[in-house]
């Protein structure tokens, strides 16, 4: 598998008490690109972790302190965007299942290769990505109906609900020739080539919310 190349919001935090353990995932995803960065305990990257950095958390369970399904728990409850990837080398099939069920992104028992950790981590950052690039559309599409009058908005719930410019004159008490003229504005400030399009637009940004 070709891997990805991480952008600036695509690093890996790794949560390990092995200081072996960490500096040699640190040098593996060194070695493919990826930024590492290691702490010895929950309660050390907590206090250092920012959401707003991305990323995915490389997580072992058996830790001092607060312990990895814990840690794991509490980033739950905090509702974080954060990817999470438990490790261990004591798992077992309840622990795999509770992991899972919480939320895990992936499960993995030591020793692990390294092309199946690369692996699982490359496929939450293909996902992130493609996340974000959602996101930047939709605040794309978001910003473009900013600059709708009111009449453009009306005239744009009605084409996307299907009606016909006859009808939404009818319904909005103008012209036939008003209405092309609102819709023609409308298209063009929304960037949309089709009315296809347009209902794409607003069936992403009626998601989004």
């Amino acid at each position: 598998m070709t891997r990805i190349k991480a952008s600036s919001r695509q690093i890996v935090f790794i949560v390990d008490d092995d200081s072996a353990i960490c500096e040699g995932l640190c040098d593996l995803l060194d070695s493919v690109g990826i930024a590492a960065q290691s702490f010895s305990t929950a309660e050390e990257f907590l206090a250092a972790w920012n959401p707003g950095l991305g990323g995915c958390l490389l997580l072992d369970v058996r830790l001092p302190g607060l312990n990895g399904m814990e840690l794991q728990e509490k980033l739950i409850r905090a509702n974080p965007t954060i990817p999470i990837i438990i490790m261990t080398g004591h798992g077992d099939i309840p622990m795999v299942r509770k992991a899972l069920k919480s939320g895990a992104a992936e499960f993995l028992v030591k020793p692990f290769g390294d092309d199946e950790l690369l692996d699982a981590i490359e496929l939450i950052f293909v996902d992130q990505q493609k996340r974000q690039q959602r996101l930047d559309l939709v605040n794309s599409i978001s910003a473009r109906l900013q600059l709708l009058t009111s009449r453009e908005r009306e005239v744009m719930e009605l084409v996307t609900a299907g009606h016909t410019n006859k009808e939404i004159a009818e319904k909005l008490f103008l012209s036939i020739v008003t209405i092309k003229m609102h819709r023609g504005h409308l298209m063009r400030k929304m960037q949309a080539e089709s009315v296809a399009d347009l209902v794409r637009m607003a069936d992403m940004v009626k998601g989004r919310n």
